[in-house]
């Protein structure tokens, strides 16, 4: 038998200082304490807590915040974690994550909420959080560890299982996931999700639940768990082997295509981008989370692609033969739902810090950081230039396509704006600096082909989830994150009817934003796509019901912008594009919400893309709007490829 005491002249290590702390007092002291690295660049990760308190975290990490401000403040210096007050639990996250977006991932939010609805209420945040690989932590609440009061308010009771909580949900929804049982067990934890939210490969949602009775817990902590803690953000290189092969396919195309993605953005690769392509020819199309990738302006530059591309940029996907993916998850609106690549002989080099990502389409994977793989194939491509009779044909059709867009910015005297128009306003009064928002509706799409984006972070459209409700909170974050730019926040009435609430958050908090209320009476998006499927916009207009039962009778009388005067922000009505262009003067003069409430014809489109998205249709119906769909939807099945090309040797 082995004993495992000490030997008598063995010492024991001293005992660690330590320091008595709840639960969620050291939660708090923890997450001021972490930063990260990139480039030898340091920085503080978290940039304070969003909550909203009842049950569960009032008494916990509601006081642990509390405490922290009235300590800070008697020693003279800045709260560890700043406290924001939101007014809805999903937006807060989509704040958190606009913030983060804008930041490069670099920097994220806390966001708490209370037990049961409080908590569930940020699972849609956190969703679009693990869709667009965006960091935020979420600590919502939870029921008793010790069951002692159970079944306590807003508990779910499950008859065959006696520790499942409606927390749980996030599970899915999360990259990282862990419960607190008990204050041991809160290291380990927030190490893990840190590990999580700094990591460019596996960031997303990062969800640590902490019963109502930890968060309020006495614990004994060690000293070091609250040291300064530097995370360092990898930047992984792509193989030799693998960028060889990847220069051989391109070298080899005679019309090759980049599609530039959001890793582009998060990489801080533009300038990298920029000079590949001026050293090759190669021209770039650019998905929604990669547009700003090139300026708009650049000789390269062929605009957005896919469903919602432009005419040449998805002519030259059409007919490409490599196509370099840059940092994007191939969407189904890139892809056009896999009907834009439809040269047979087409080859793809992915270069992603996703595996995941690195071999849709099949094609050469390579796995790396954008910048640094770019950087790579720079020299591997020394040499390689596209004929000059394919850079004329880019070069015709971009500027084909520059005349279209200028064609729909054009506004008549005396006639009423349409949402082309409106968006045409905006750019052109904007300036280059400023950032557009935007996330759901007809307008994101629109803005993917018709917005002449200036600047690197000057496009922020979430498309990833795409979800109604995310433009005012997403625009806060991004005007929290990047408070020298103006933000505009292009947002239609229906998704403005989802969560107008966090206007009041930008004027508590003093977070001058400037949303352009577009008024068409209903879902545009949805009305358009309805029509188009034979299903003639039922269901997508804002009206009474007709003598008949049907909901097309005189439009409801709602007046928005009263609604948003009456959440603090300074509102100006306008109907003509002289009126639009003297509020933008005054909006962007003044440091307060100003909102500019417009109405629009629902009824006049975006330019074609001469692309498609998949929504199937009806196989059999007594409609003939809907027999002619299902045809127009049988033929475009037929270009539809399959996911894997033939891979290359």
């Amino acid at each position: 038998m082995v004993s495992t005491a000490p030997k008598g002249d063995q010492k024991l290590p001293d005992a660690e200082a330590t320091v008595r702390l709840t639960v969620a007092q050291a939660t708090i002291r923890f997450l001021a304490n972490q930063h990260v690295e990139r480039d030898g660049l340091r920085s503080k990760f978290f940039a304070g807590c969003f909550g909203i308190f009842g049950h569960g975290n009032v008494a916990g990490i509601g006081q642990a915040l509390l405490q922290d401000e009235i300590e800070s403040l008697k020693a003279g210096r800045e709260p560890g974690l700043k406290y924001v007050l939101g007014r809805n639990e999903q937006a807060m996250v989509h704040t958190a994550v606009a913030y983060s977006r804008q930041k490069d991932r670099l920097a994220a939010w806390a966001v708490t909420a209370s037990v049961g609805p409080g908590s569930t209420n940020m699972l849609t945040g956190a969703a679009l959080a693990t869709i667009n690989r965006l960091p935020v932590l979420l600590l919502p609440a939870d029921t008793f560890a010790t069951r002692v009061s159970s079944p306590v308010l807003q508990e779910l009771e499950l008859p065959s299982s006696g520790d499942v909580t409606v927390n749980d949900a996030f599970k899915p929804l999360s990259r990282y996931f862990d419960r607190v049982w008990r204050p041991e067990q809160l290291p380990a934890a927030l190490l893990g999700a840190m590990r999580v939210l700094t990591d460019p490969v596996e960031t997303g949602a990062a969800t640590v639940s902490i019963p109502q009775d930890v968060q309020a817990q006495a614990h004994d902590w060690p000293e070091s768990l609250f040291a300064e803690r530097t995370w360092h953000v990898a930047r992984p290189l792509p193989e030799r082997s693998v960028i060889a092969r990847a220069a051989g396919l391109i070298a080899a195309a005679t019309k090759p295509l980049i599609i530039a993605g959001g890793g582009v953005h998060y990489s801080g690769a533009e300038d990298a981008l920029a000079a590949l392509c001026e050293q090759t020819g190669i021209p770039v199309a650019e998905s929604q989370a990669g547009k700003g990738s090139l300026r708009f302006d650049h000789p390269q530059s062929v605009g957005a692609v896919g469903s919602t591309g432009t005419t040449a940029a998805n002519a030259l996907a059409a007919e490409a033969d490599v196509v370099i993916g840059i940092g994007t998850r191939y969407s189904d609106f890139t892809s056009a739902s896999r009907t834009a690549f439809n040269n047979r002989a087409v080859r793809f080099v992915n270069i992603n810090v996703a595996s995941l990502d690195s071999v849709k389409q099949g094609g050469v994977s390579v796995v790396s950081d954008a910048r640094e793989a770019i950087q790579a194939l720079a020299p591997a491509l020394d040499g390689y230039t596209v004929s000059d009779e394919y850079r004329s044909r880019v070069t015709e059709l971009a500027q084909d396509w520059e005349q279209t867009v200028s064609s729909v910015y054009a506004c008549e005297g005396g006639v009423q704006l349409n949402q082309n128009q409106v968006i045409g306003l905006v750019n052109t009064l904007s300036d280059p600096r400023d950032v557009v928002v935007c996330a759901a509706g007809s307008m994101p799409g629109d803005l993917h082909k018709l917005w002449r984006t200036r600047d690197r972070k000057g496009y922020h459209v979430e498309y990833g989830y795409s979800c109604m409700g995310y433009e005012i909170a997403g625009g806060i974050g991004v005007r929290m994150a990047d408070p020298d730019r103006d933000v505009f926040i292009m947002v239609g009435d229906g998704s403005y009817l989802m969560m107008a609430t966090e206007l009041v958050t930008a004027v508590q908090e003093g977070v001058k934003v400037i949303p352009i209320l577009v008024q068409n009476h209903g879902f545009a998006s949805i009305g358009g796509l309805s029509e188009s499927l034979g299903s003639q916009r039922f269901g997508t207009s804002y009206r009474y019901r007709s003598d008949d039962g049907r909901l097309d009778g005189d439009k409801l009388p709602v007046d928005l912008a009263a609604n948003a005067a009456s959440l603090g922000a300074d509102v100006i009505t306008v109907s003509t594009a002289a009126e639009f262009a003297d509020a933008v003067k005054v909006a962007k003069a003044t440091d307060t919400v100003t909102v500019i409430h417009v109405e629009t014809d629902p009824l006049i489109f975006a330019p074609d893309s001469q692309s498609w998205w998949d929504v199937p249709v009806s196989e059999v119906s007594s409609l003939e709007s809907t027999q002619t769909a299902h045809q127009r939807y049988a033929e475009w099945k037929k270009i539809q490829r399959p996911l894997i090309n033939p891979s290359d040797r």
